[in-house]
């Protein structure tokens, strides 16, 4: 696998060694070794996966700690334009997003460290999403920040939205300026 850190520290793009021949193909989706070798010791304890038609923007999501939840995430089929929002108070990152499509296609995949925001929007008529998690959900803890936050910035231009579909706690999640955060930075 190739593993790529990106400008925001912790945040990494995995893309796996694809062998495909006459009969279809195969790769490796994770390997423990491997993988903290490059991202560190994460415990990952849940396989999570979710289904969402052509539209659904799902986040800008995180969990408070002690629930916080690292995420390694990616698409099984479909297409989804993925998002992550520092919020590590002290990071030199803080408030910036990183864009990445994730596609059944290119099989790439992104982690997530605890001190983040996360969310996708589905491009595809539907999309797979799957991701592992290293704590469980705790919907006491859970908290939202508005994808389109002026402060934050995300290139709106890519999300048609005339067709946005949002569940009603994203559709009134906080902005950034008001959002209850507990992360620090750890260089």
């Amino acid at each position: 696998m190739k593993y790529t850190q990106t400008d925001i520290p912790g945040v990494l793009i995995i893309e796996p060694v694809v062998y495909s021949d006459t009969r279809g193909y195969f790769f490796e989706a994770y390997k423990q070794p491997e993988f903290e070798r490059h991202a560190g010791a994460v415990s990952f304890i849940q396989d999570n996966e979710s289904s969402s038609v052509r539209g659904v923007l799902r986040g800008l999501h995180y969990q408070l700690a002690p629930w916080s939840q690292a995420k390694l995430v990616r698409v099984i089929q479909g297409r989804v334009l993925d998002a992550v929002v520092d919020i590590r108070r002290g990071s030199p990152a803080f408030g910036k997003y990183l864009l990445i499509e994730l596609s059944g296609e290119n099989r790439r995949q992104l982690f997530i460290p605890k001190g983040f925001a996360h969310g996708f929007y589905v491009m595809s008529e539907t999309a797979v999403f799957t991701y592992k998690v290293d704590n469980p959900y705790m919907p006491l803890y859970e908290r939202s920040i508005r994808f389109n936050d002026p402060d934050i910035g995300i290139d709106m231009a890519l999300i048609a939205k005339d067709t946005l579909i949002l569940s009603e706690k994203d559709a009134q999640a906080s902005l950034l300026a008001d959002a209850e955060m507990n992360f620090e930075y750890d260089k």
